[in-house]
């Protein structure tokens, strides 16, 4: 567990947020069931790729099967850029693959990526490729960080030259491309391969309770307006993910998150969760502006796409 998404380890005593469950119009969504999730994974690897909001399914999804595997049967490797869990009876793993971008990029360390400047390889993906193509059921997202303003493009045929600047849009849309290329013309057809929409963000109050001037700090509850869309999730980028992954057919599988996580105001970690510098008395006495308004605490809503996976698998 990180201690990024341990909220109830940090202090957070409402638990409600734990507990709720998607259930779609028309449809009764089948609970997931651990030993049957296990047997479909048998000699087989299933990974995570992409960013944090992945990295936090992928811990969902170990937390959510771990527990029937006996503690000497089951093994994770060290924090790194592939990072791997595995369960010995049923010779399989669960994996998780730090590639932010999808494609080459100087935010590929897991540990220091926090950087002035976004400097990617557009029309590179085989640098992460080279560790993903051999798993059989690959789950990939992208989002976030081409919503931290400009990113500068180094094509492979130029040498240590940044040629061109581009915005976040723009950018995400030449690596979906060379990702797709990548499914289109390299994977194995008998490989499945999900692609996770954009995870919301509640980082504004007044868009679900005008005249606020908060974020997600102390929210307990949902939002229980149906049609209820946010800021943080952007319809021009869920628009070209649909136009790009739609050209891909039945090859990719669309995991579409992003409607039901809108409610969910409730199940950021805000202010419950480890802090690696302390904070100052001017941060304490405002919990509101160090509140993380992005991730989502464990268990919780990650738990629901882990379910929505299931339900594909």
């Amino acid at each position: 567990m990180s201690d990024q998404l341990a909220c109830h380890k940090h202090g957070r005593s409402d638990l409600g947020y734990q507990y709720w469950r998607w259930q779609p119009h028309y449809c009764n969504l089948k609970r997931g069931n651990v030993n049957e999730m296990w047997e479909k994974l048998r000699g087989k690897r299933l990974m995570f790729v992409g960013d944090s909001l992945n990295r936090g399914q992928w811990i969902s999804m170990v937390c959510l099967l771990q527990s029937v595997i006996p503690a000497d049967k089951r093994s994770m490797s060290p924090n790194a850029p592939l990072t791997i869990f595995r369960a010995e009876e049923y010779n399989a793993t669960i994996e998780f693959l730090w590639a932010p971008l999808l494609v080459e990029s100087n935010s590929d360390d897991p540990v220091n990526h926090r950087l002035d400047e976004r400097i990617m390889r557009p029309d590179s993906v085989l640098k992460h490729a080279s560790q993903w193509e051999h798993a059989d059921i690959l789950v990939f997202n992208t989002y976030l960080w081409w919503r931290q303003g400009p990113v500068k493009l180094l094509w492979s045929t130029e040498e240590n030259r940044v040629c061109e600047e581009l915005d976040g849009l723009g950018a995400m849309e030449l690596a979906m491309e060379a990702w797709a290329n990548w499914v289109a013309t390299k994977a194995d057809p008998l490989k499945k391969i999900f692609f996770v929409t954009m995870s919301p963000t509640h980082l504004w109050s007044r868009e679900w309770k005008p005249g606020s001037e908060g974020n997600c700090y102390n929210e307990k509850t949902p939002i229980d307006d149906e049609s209820y869309w946010g800021s943080g999730s952007d319809l021009p980028t869920m628009r070209m993910v649909d136009k790009v992954v739609g050209r891909l057919g039945s090859k990719v599988t669309v995991l579409n998150i992003t409607q039901l996580s809108e409610y969910r105001k409730d199940g950021h970690p805000s202010i419950y969760r480890k802090f690696w510098e302390a904070l100052g008395p001017k941060q304490l006495s405002n919990p509101a502006s160090y509140s993380d308004c992005i991730h989502w605490c464990l268990p919780g809503v990650p738990d629901v796409w882990n379910e929505l996976l299931f339900h594909f698998l």
